[in-house]
């Protein structure tokens, strides 16, 4: 298996080789202006970006509907807060958080789909974990300090590497060295004793052609949930050989964080009794607790309720310009991760935990106890990139090796000696094999039009075994893993778009995608199915109709997408004891909507900008899976996706005069169903809210500079939840509705200075 993987990723660097198509216009634009072989290495090196990204790009003339971010508003973003607060305003995307303040447990959802179905990769190489699916965005601290640009496609976009983009993809790239020496320094302190520290500097292009980059940083913040504390330090490094021809960089990455664990939520009802910033995380009862509850129970918190984890990023990216037609790009990477969380468990039932050696389900105590991961991936990514008069293409692939061991220990059980709770409660691993091979190509048929085609083929190995740790009171044993699949996927996509009377510009595309399921889809589906079946693959058929409006002063768009979904897995309103969303195969579903964004250049210190979806998320008679639901088998009908609001919508306004700047933004976000049954006790309110960037600039001499900058977040106090999760179910008779949520802050402040040198 593993030779036919490595075969698989050398045909994508032959077909690169050997081939020719094309790619987005204007990144055929670009690639026209490639560099004469006399040109120094300056120019290679200012050039080498759009070599790097240009296999997973959408461009002006590609037919895929997407955002771009550019250095300036990534760097008046980067005060503290995770890329989720950042995207938070592009079209039909959704930021949560654990914390309240947007930072530590940070997530997004697009187009209604969760993390685990939104394609992330840096310089080509996926973020997503190859086994949840998610992106955790503290697991890279302080990442935005370091990306150059990012593009956020919406929809299935075009061939990536990593997970199938069933919601949308985010491609990012860092931020290229400077040419000369210099650096920065920044400092940044907030409510909620939010803080930041980060120094960079570089050397600038030495001897012509070497440069060395590096950067530091520590982010830390108590956090609005109490307890909600967050500690988290990074690191990047890059170094760099350019000469006319060939760039060579060096990148890692990477950091440790340290969070204290806040992804239980909260009830309305202990929000009412206790605030909105209590969470039970940590509490046990102690007859000598200082905390009170409101029923007179005296409890404590375990301070180190923690979820701590290492990661490294390691890449090693090569361009090369053959000459004025051809370039390549080969990227090898490797990422480490070990991490685990401690909790303490009040009364847990000892039968659950093998190793204790404990038969009679009638004992209990507390405990602490470990949950541990280790994991390795590596691999390699390959394009070659071809550019006429006109056609031009990108051929290649990638391959990829995860491996990962779960395992739980315990370190303390109250009445028993450190001896009797030695050794593991649970055991398993993990072995996933990624790898693909695509060719995408852009056709100029005449002035103005453009055919593109992009088909890619993914093979994908995933095998899990061993003892996970669910206690199954069905077989009075720990659950035993023993998952090996094999997936087949093909994803191709066509697109046609046409550019008339200077200023305006039609698109439509069609696309599919395919997706294999997640680790906790297999290891969880027990905790709900009525049956031992097995989640199936997802598949998307993608259609998107566009328009677009450009000028100097005026930018309109209008998208109209219809996505298509065979068996897709949708979330139930539940979660594992990881907070892992629980899903289920739908037969039948959909997501329809009009995307509507603008961008005004009022005056030359005024714009506006703004986006809005209207959408429906319908899954077509749905039948109710769960064992435990009161409406257990029934066929309900058509009813609205979980998490799949019917409105998005967000209002900028961009003040700049001179050195200063002021930034309006309100966004908003309509009601959503926790489940699939439409529960009106289980749903997510709709919230409006407003923050205030404000920013000046001191220009210094020698191209020196300080900035000073204030967010206000929340500036109109809205008590709001950006996320929920709840379900329903049957006790004697009775039927409960739970939900559990977490609250946002009120108005609350991050301040920062950067000195720029």
């Amino acid at each position: 298996m593993k030779r036919f993987f490595l075969t698989l990723a050398v045909a994508g660097l032959s077909l690169g080789a050997h081939a020719a198509g094309s790619v987005a216009q204007d990144n055929q634009h670009s690639n026209n202006q490639l560099l004469d072989p006399q040109t120094d290495s300056v120019a290679m090196y200012d050039h080498i970006g759009t070599i790097e990204v240009v296999a997973l790009r959408a461009g002006k003339s590609s037919p895929t509907v997407y955002t771009n971010i550019g250095h300036r508003e990534i760097e008046r973003n980067s005060y503290g807060t995770d890329i989720p607060s950042l995207l938070a305003l592009s079209p039909s995307l959704i930021a949560t958080n654990e914390t309240g303040i947007g930072i530590g447990g940070t997530s997004i959802r697009l187009r209604g789909t969760d993390a685990t179905r939104v394609n992330v990769t840096i310089n080509g190489m996926a973020l997503n974990n190859p086994d949840s699916h998610s992106t955790y965005w503290y697991d890279t601290p302080d990442l935005i300090s370091a990306v150059g640009d990012i593009q956020v496609q919406r929809g299935a976009g075009i061939s990536t590497n990593g997970t199938g983009a069933f919601g949308g993809a985010i491609n990012m790239t860092t931020a290229a060295p400077a040419t000369a020496f210099g650096g920065s320094a920044s400092l940044s302190y907030g409510s909620y004793n939010t803080n930041k520290q980060s120094v960079h500097i570089g050397s600038g292009l030495m001897g012509g052609h070497w440069t060395v980059d590096a950067r530091l940083s520590h982010i830390g913040s108590d956090g609005y949930i109490d307890r909600g504390a967050t500690d988290l330090k990074s690191y990047m490094f890059q170094a760099g050989y350019y000469n006319s021809t060939t760039s060579v960089k060096l990148l890692s990455f990477g950091g440790k964080a340290k969070t204290y664990l806040t992804y239980t939520g909260v009830t309305k009802e202990e929000m009412e009794l206790y605030g909105r910033r209590y969470h039970t995380e940590g509490q046990y009862e102690t007859s000598h607790g200082p905390y009170i509850l409101a029923d007179g129970t005296h409890v404590d918190y375990y301070d180190d309720q923690t979820d701590n984890y290492l990661q490294t990023n390691n890449q090693l990216i090569v361009n090369h310009r053959f000459n004025e037609r051809w370039m390549m790009n080969v990227t090898g990477f490797y990422t480490y991760g070990y991490g685990y969380y401690k909790q303490y468990k009040d009364a847990r039932t000892l039968l659950e935990y093998g190793n204790l050696g404990v038969t009679d389900s009638s004992i209990e105590a507390d405990m602490i106890r470990r949950k541990i991961m280790r994991n390795h991936t590596y691999g390699i990514n390959l394009s070659g990139h071809y550019t006429a008069d006109k056609i031009s293409a990108v051929f290649g692939g990638s391959w990829s090796d995860y491996r990962c061991p779960h395992w739980g220990d315990i370190e303390w059980v109250d009445g028993m000696e450190s001896s009797a709770v030695a050794g593991r409660w649970y055991d398993n691993d993990v072995r996933k094999h990624d790898a693909n091979i695509f060719a995408k190509a852009v056709w100029s048929v005449a002035k103005g039009l453009n055919i593109s085609a992009d088909m890619q083929y993914r093979i994908v190995s995933y095998r899990a075994w061993g003892v996970n740790d669910n206690f199954d009171w069905n077989t009075m044993q720990m659950q035993p893993i023993s998952v090996d699949k094999l997936y087949h996927f093909f994803n191709p996509h066509i697109g046609i778009n046409y550019n008339f009377a200077r200023r305006h510009t039609l698109y439509a595309s069609f696309s599919i995608a395919n997706k294999e399921p997640t680790r906790a889809d297999f290891t969880d589906r027990y905790m709900f199915s009525s049956d031992s079946s097995e989640p199936k693959p997802e598949r998307l058929f993608d259609y998107e109709l566009g328009y677009q409006y450009s000028s100097e002063a005026l930018t309109l768009g209008l998208n109209l997408y219809y996505m298509q979904y065979r068996d897709q897995l949708i979330p139930t309103g539940m979660v594992n004891d990881s907070s892992d969303a629980l899903n289920v195969n739908v037969p039948d579903s959909y997501r329809c909507g009009v995307e509507l964004v603008f961008d005004w250049r009022i005056a030359k210190w005024l714009s506006a900008n703004g986006n809005l979806t209207l959408s429906r998320n319908k899954i077509r008679d749905y039948i109710d899976l769960l064992a435990d639901s009161p409406t257990f088998g029934e066929n309900l009908g058509t009813m609205t996706i979980a998490y799949s609001p019917d409105c998005i919508a967000s209002l900028g306004f961009d003040f700049h005069f001179k050195g200063f700047e002021a930034l309006l933004t309100t966004r908003y976000v309509s009601k959503q169903y926790l489940t699939n049954n439409q529960v009106e006790a289980l749903t997510l309110d709709g919230y409006c809210v407003t923050d205030l960037n404000l920013g000046y600039t001191l220009p210094l001499p020698s191209n020196r500079s300080v900035r000073f900058g204030l967010t206000l977040y929340n500036l109109f106090n809205a008590e709001y939840c950006s996320n929920a999760y709840g379900y329903s179910y049957m006790w004697d008779g009775v039927r409960y509705d739970e939900a559990y949520y977490f609250p946002q802050a009120p108005l609350h402040a991050l301040a920062n200075v950067t000195v720029n040198f």
